[in-house]
C-alpha cells in the first residue's frame, strides 16, 4: 500500500521538541535503540526522559522473537526498564496467531512446523501447540525467522525454498524486515527470504510492522486508541514509516540506520531523508539522524 508524499518531514533536534504533543511513542529496537549488540546511549537517555515526563513508551520490534525473549535481551544489554513500559513484537503476533488459530489461515496450518531460522528464536513455536519437524518433507508449513549465520544470503536458501514451494507448504514470517545492521553489518531477515518464497508463488502470512494487526496489540497494551496520539519512531520505511502511514499515526524518520547509503550525500540529511522517503512513496511527519532527547 503506497501512500502520495504530500510534504517534507519537520526536521528536528531532538524528541524535547514534539513530546508534548503525544502521549505515546512507538519505538523500534533495532537500529534506532541498539545496533544488536549494544544499546545507543543517546537513545536510552531519550525514552527515560519520555518516560519520566509521563509518556507511555512500547517497544514495537520486528524481532522474530516472543516479547519476553526481548525484554531479556534489553535486560542483558543494560537498558533500564524505566525506559519502556510495553514490548511488542512481530514474534509475539506471530506466536498469537499460531496459538489462537481464529482465521481461515492459521486454521488450516497444522501443528507440524519447520522452523527455518536459527535456535534463539525457538519461543515462537514454543508453548503453543505446534510441533517442530526437521526436514521440510514431515512440515505443514515453514515458519520462517530469519537466517542461520549472518553472512547467509537469500541464494543460500534457494534449494530449500524452492522444495518447500514444491510442496505447495504455506509460509509464516514472524520478521517482515529485509535487512538490518548487527554492528557496523548489514545483513537480510525473514522478510528477504519471504519475499523470494511469494515470488516462487508460495502462500505467505505475515506477522509484524508494517501490518495493521501489530498495531492493534498495541493501542491494546497503551490504551491509546488514538493514533493521533501516538508517535512511531524507527529507521526502516517499509516497515516503521509505511505501517505508521498505514495506522494515521505520525512518524518520526532516523536517517542513520538502514537507509543511511541510500540518502544523497550532497544534501542535508532533511532533505535527503525526503529523497528517499519519495523514491519510497512514504511520507514522515518528523526526521533526525538518530535518537536523541
Amino acid at each position: 500500500m503506497a501512500t502520495n508524499v504530500k510534504s517534507a518531514p519537520r526536521a528536528i533536534a531532538g524528541l524535547a521538541e514534539i513530546v508534548d504533543r503525544y502521549d505515546g511513542f512507538l519505538v523500534d529496537l533495532w537500529g534506532c535503540v541498539h545496533n544488536g549488540i549494544e544499546p545507543f546511549p543517546e537513545a536510552v537517555d531519550a525514552l527515560m526522559r519520555a518516560s519520566a515526563a509521563g509518556k507511555t513508551v512500547c517497544m514495537l520490534s520486528n524481532g522474530p522473537r516472543r516479547a519476553s525473549v526481548l525484554v531479556d535481551r534489553l535486560d542483558a544489554m543494560g537498558v533500564p526498564r524505566a525506559a519502556y513500559q510495553h514490548v511488542m513484537s512481530s514474534g509475539e503476533a506471530a506466536w498469537q496467531a499460531l496459538e489462537a488459530k481464529d482465521d481461515p489461515f492459521h486454521a488450516a496450518l497444522g501443528d507440524r512446523c519447520y522452523r527455518l531460522g536459527p535456535i534463539r528464536d525457538a519461543s515462537v513455536h514454543t508453548g503453543n501447540g505446534l510441533t517442530q519437524v526437521e526436514t521440510i518433507e514431515q512440515a505443514d508449513f515453514v515458519l520462517c525467522t530469519g537466517i542461520f549465520e549472518n553472512s547467509d544470503t537469500v541464494q543460500d536458501y534457494e534449494p530449500l525454498l524452492k522444495d518447500a514451494f514444491a510442496r505447495r507448504l504455506p509460509m509464516v514470517c514472524a520478521n517482515p524486515d529485509l535487512v538490518v545492521h548487527i554492528g557496523d553489518v548489514l545483513t537480510i531477515c525473514a522478510g528477504s527470504l519471504a519475499d523470494y518464497y511469494q515470488a516462487l508463488g508460495g502462500a505467505v502470512v505475515y506477522h509484524g510492522k508494517p501490518f495493521p494487526s501489530v498495531y492493534h496489540q498495541c493501542f491494546r497494551l497503551t490504551g491509546i486508541g488514538d493514533a493521533s496520539r501516538l508517535l512511531a519512531i524507527g529507521d526502516g520505511i517499509r516497515t516503521d514509516i509505511k505501517g505508521a502511514n498505514v495506522m494515521g499515526i505520525h512518524s518520526l524518520f532516523l536517517t542513520s540506520g538502514i537507509h543511511s547509503d541510500e540518502l544523497p550525500r550532497e544534501q542535508s540529511y532533511a532533505s535527503a531523508a525526503s529523497a528517499v522517503l519519495y523514491r519510497y512513496m512514504q511520507n514522515a511527519t518528523y526526521v533526525m539522524p538518530r535518537l536523541l532527547w
